[in-house]
C-alpha cells in the first residue's frame, strides 16, 4: 500500500544545481509521488564478492577528499590530520604536517578515484523520483542478515531486529527492543563527509562484551544499571571526562560508590573510575582506549524523505559496516606500532592488511574491520578486500582519530547522548577547547560545504555574496537545518549514488557527485602543487564541548 503526495520537482533545476551549476524555475513540472506505508524486503543475492587477486589501487586508504585543491587558502585536511602533545593520548600519528602539503607515495599521486570526474548527469536524469522513493522504502538489511545466519558464513552477525526502521528499533535510552545489548547513542556527524547534505545519513550502535553487562553482588546475571554504568564509563573513558551524567542507577546493583559520596544509591552521575564494575570490575580503566571485546556497528544509508519532504534516515542501507576489538594494546605499545608505522611510511612501503576472511580485515592496531555493500541488484554483500582496504585508511592512522574510532568520541555528553541520533534541536557545538560553533568554524576554514567546495546548496544558503559566511544565519540555525539537503538534493544525490552501485565500481569511488568534480586533482605534482601557509593549519578535536 502506498500514500500519493504532491510535490513540485524541479527536475532539470535539481540536477543542475544539487551538485552544481544553474538552472531555471521554468523547468519545474508538478510531480505525484507515493510514499509505501510498510517496506518490502529486496532480493537476496550472492553474498561473497569474486576475488580476482587483482588489486586497482594499491593506495585504497588515500581518500578522494586529500586529492582536494587547497589552493593555499582552504583547509578541509584538519578533521583528520592532528598532531597533540606528546602523552596527552593514546594515538601518537601526529600529522598534522599533512594539513600543509600533499605527501603521497609514487603509486598515491594519481589519483585513482576516477568516479569523481564522471558525468553522471543523463545517467541520472533516466532515474526517476519515485524509483528513489520506491528504492530507499525497501529493506535491504534484514535480507543481508537472513542470508548470514543460514548460509555458510563465518564471521560477525551483526544483527539487531528491525535495524531498518532505525529509532523504532530502540527505546528511550537506545537500547535494542530486541535484546541484542547494541545501544544506540546520539552524536554529531563529522564534518562533512557524513553531513547528509553530502550524500548519506547514518547511525552508529555499540556493544560492550558480556561481562560489562553482568552485576556480581547482589545476585548475578544481566544487569541493566550495570550495563548502563559501564556505559558511562566508557564514555568518560574515550572522551577523557572527569565525570559525566547517565540515566538512573543503583550502585547497589554493582555495589560501587561511583558518584563519590560514600554511599550506595540511585545516581545520575559518575566520577570517572579506575576500573569497569560488575564482571568487569578487573579490567582497568585506560583513557581514551576501548576494553577488549567492544563492537561498533555503522549503517550508511540513502537520504530519506516523508511525507512530509522532510529528510530522515531510510530504511535502505548503503554499507553495513562493523568493528570488534580483538586485541587491548596499552598506550606504550601504541607509541611503538605507530613509530613501526610512520618508518614504513618514510621507507615508501605500501600498506598491507591481514585478512581474516568473514570477519573482516585486521588493521594492525587491534581492531577487525568487516563491510557490507549493495550489489548491483540492491542486495547487500560482503565488501571485497579492496573495498574494505579504502575504509582502512581512516580506521587506523590518522591524528585525529580517538582508538581508530570517529562517532562515539563525538556523542552528546551524557545522559542527553543515550538514544537513536537525532539532529533536530542539536545545538552547533564547538570543537572541544574552542568556542565558536564546530560547523559555523568549518565553513569559515574550508569555504564551502565540503571538502571539495562543491556542494552548491550549501554555498547558496549558508554563505554572503563574498563567499564570507552568514554567520547570524547559521548561529540561529540547528545541526539538522545546518546539514541536510533540500528534497530536491536528496533525491539526485541518491540517484547519482544508484548508479555507482549500478555501475558496481566502488574501487572508483563512492562520492555521489551528478558532474565532473572540479577542486580535484587527478594527479598531484608535489613540485608544483602549493603548500598550505601556516597561518591555515589549525589544531582541532574531534571531541565536542556540549
Amino acid at each position: 500500500m502506498k500514500r500519493a503526495v504532491s510535490i513540485i520537482s524541479p527536475i532539470v533545476f535539481v540536477l543542475a544545481t544539487a551538485c552544481g551549476g544553474s538552472g531555471s524555475d521554468s523547468d519545474s513540472q508538478n510531480q505525484a509521488l507515493t510514499f509505501p506505508t510498510s517496506y518490502e524486503k529486496s532480493v537476496a543475492g550472492n553474498l561473497r564478492p569474486e576475488e580476482t587477486g587483482l588489486v586497482y589501487n594499491l593506495e585504497a586508504i588515500v581518500p578522494p577528499q586529500c586529492y582536494t585543491k587547497h589552493e593555499a587558502t582552504y583547509n578541509p585536511c584538519l578533521t583528520c590530520h592532528q598532531t597533540y602533545t606528546f602523552g596527552s593520548r593514546p594515538n601518537y600519528m601526529n600529522d598534522k604536517a599533512l594539513q600543509a602539503e600533499y605527501s603521497f607515495s609514487e603509486i598515491g599521486v594519481s589519483n585513482h578515484w576516477q568516479n569523481l570526474f564522471e558525468d553522471r548527469f543523463e545517467a541520472v536524469s533516466r532515474i526517476s523520483d519515485q524509483e528513489v522513493i520506491d528504492y530507499i522504502y525497501t529493506d535491504n538489511y534484514s535480507t543481508l542478515i537472513e542470508q548470514l545466519q543460514r548460509e555458510s558464513w563465518e564471521g560477525p552477525i551483526p544483527v539487531i531486529q528491525d535495524l531498518h526502521l532505525g529509532a523504532d528499533a530502540f527505546d528511550e535510552q537506545g537500547f535494542a527492543l530486541d535484546g541484542s545489548h547494541w545501544v544506540a547513542f546520539n552524536y554529531k556527524p563529522l564534518p562533512s563527509t557524513f553531513w547528509p547534505t553530502n550524500g548519506s545519513t547514518d547511525d552508529v550502535m555499540v556493544r560492550l562484551p558480556a561481562a560489562f553487562r553482568e552485576q556480581r553482588c547482589n545476585g548475578s546475571g544481566y544487569s541493566r544499571d550495570t550495563y548502563t554504568a559501564n556505559l558511562a564509563i566508557l564514555e568518560a573513558t574515550i572522551q577523557d571526562l572527569e565525570q559525566v551524567s547517565l540515566p538512573s542507577v543503583d550502585e547497589n546493583s554493582f555495589c560501587t560508590d561511583l558518584n563519590g559520596d560514600g554511599q550506595l544509591g540511585i545516581i545520575n552521575e559518575i566520577i570517572r573510575p579506575d576500573a569497569y564494575v560488575g564482571n568487569a570490575s578487573d579490567v582497568s580503566v585506560t583513557p581514551m582506549l576501548y576494553p577488549e571485546g567492544v563492537e561498533f556497528l555503522h549503517t550508511v544509508r540513502y537520504i530519506g524523505l516523508d511525507e512530509d519532504m522532510s529528510i530522515t534516515i531510510p530504511a535502505r542501507m548503503k554499507e553495513v559496516r562493523y568493528m570488534l576489538k580483538h586485541t587491548f594494546y596499552t598506550p606504550p605499545e601504541l607509541l611503538s606500532m605507530y613509530g613501526n608505522e610512520k618508518q614504513e611510511k618514510i621507507d615508501g612501503n605500501l600498506p598491507n592488511f591481514v585478512s581474516r576472511g568473514d570477519n573482516g580485515l585486521d588493521n594492525g592496531f587491534g581492531w577487525l574491520v568487516l563491510g557490507f555493500i549493495e550489489a548491483a541488484d540492491g542486495h547487500l554483500r560482503k565488501q571485497s578486500e579492496e573495498e574494505t582496504t579504502f575504509c582502512m585508511g581512516c580506521h587506523t592512522t590518522i591524528g585525529s582519530t580517538i582508538d581508530q574510532t570517529f562517532a562515539f568520541p563525538r556523542k552528546v555528553t551524557g545522559t542527553a547522548g543515550w538514544g537513536y541520533i537525532n539532529l533536530r534541536g542539536m545545538v552547533d557545538s564547538p570543537s572541544a577547547g574552542e568556542t565558536e560553533g564546530e560547523i559555523l568554524n568549518y565553513l569559515k576554514v574550508v569555504g564551502g560545504g565540503n571538502e571539495f567546495r562543491e556542494n552548491e546548496e550549501i554555498i547558496e544558503k549558508w554563505f554572503n555574496e563574498d563567499n564570507t559566511v552568514n554567520e547570524e544565519k547559521v548561529l540561529a540555525a540547528d545541526v539538522y537545518e545546518l546539514i541536510t539537503p533540500s528534497p530536491q538534493r536528496a533525491l539526485t544525490l541518491n540517484k547519482a549514488y544508484m548508479t555507482i552501485v549500478r555501475d558496481q565500481d566502488f574501487i572508483h569511488g563512492r562520492d555521489a557527485n551528478v558532474t565532473p568534480a572540479v577542486n580535484v586533482y587527478e594527479a598531484v605534482d608535489s613540485d608544483s602543487a602549493p603548500v598550505l601557509p601556516p597561518e591555515r593549519q589549525y589544531d582541532w578535536d574531534i571531541r565536542l564541548a556540549w
